[in-house]
């Protein structure tokens, strides 16, 4: 089978696919994102609480935050194996280190392997940032002495890099309990219609016709759709560390 080269899929193709347009208000407003895949829908959402947003009276106590795959989306401007892995992989993550239990957003730190320029370690470390609050030295400092802090609980061990033949590599760890897993994407496995090697060229450079355009962003999701509700074994490793 064709495969696309992994790196392409961090092209922002959003446009190109046609992958989200604005619903509008009579007064010309943006009222909502309207998504054109319908299986966005479907993709399980992330819930955690957020005492910070509790504190600070965004949401009342015991409430918690929900993320959507269209909040990614929105988030990153596009859809690609990336950002999907990204989202799949913190799921999966959260669910090996919290079990039945909510997660608490600002309490998980996160490491990645490699430095962040390495393959898409950048991308893929806002999606995770997004989701958890972890983040880098540009994070929210606290409250009172940094109470809710979520400065540098995002980082990136340039001296160990991922296996090469993932995608990447990040440990998350509770800090209430110092439970660590580290989760491993892969995408190797993940064939490609080979169609996708006339259409994408055609569709990056704008001279796709409509058609062409929505047939590409259509087999595009079909591998977005594979990681998102039913990635085959392997794709998500998951080890609990000492």
């Amino acid at each position: 089978m064709y495969r696309i080269p992994f790196f392409l899929t961090i092209f922002a193709l959003s446009a190109l696919l046609e992958g989200e347009t604005m619903a509008q208000t009579p007064g010309g407003a943006t009222a909502q994102t309207r998504f054109n895949k319908a299986f966005f829908d479907e993709v399980e959402p992330i819930k955690l609480v957020d005492p910070l947003a509790v504190t600070l009276g965004a949401i009342d106590k015991g409430e918690p935050l929900v993320y959507t795959y269209g909040d990614a989306i929105k988030m990153a401007g596009h859809s690609c194996p990336a950002i999907s892995g990204a989202y799949k992989l913190t799921q999966l993550a959260l669910k090996e280190l919290y079990k039945d239990k909510m997660p608490v957003r600002g309490e998980i730190k996160v490491t990645f392997r490699g430095g962040v320029e390495h393959k898409v370690n950048g991308p893929i470390s806002q999606v995770i940032s997004l989701i958890t609050g972890a983040a880098t030295e540009s994070g929210f400092g606290g409250l009172g002495g940094g109470k809710f802090n979520r400065k540098n609980l995002m980082g990136f061990d340039e001296k160990n890099e991922a296996d090469p033949s993932c995608v990447c590599s990040a440990i998350f760890e509770r800090m209430d309990t110092g439970k660590k897993v580290e989760i491993t994407y892969s995408n190797y496995m993940l064939d490609a219609n080979p169609k996708m090697g006339e259409l994408m060229p055609k569709s990056v450079k704008g001279i796709a016709s409509d058609a062409e355009l929505k047939e590409f962003g259509n087999l595009w999701h079909d591998r977005i759709k594979t990681i998102l509700m039913n990635p085959p074994a392997g794709m998500f490793v998951i080890k609990e560390l000492q």
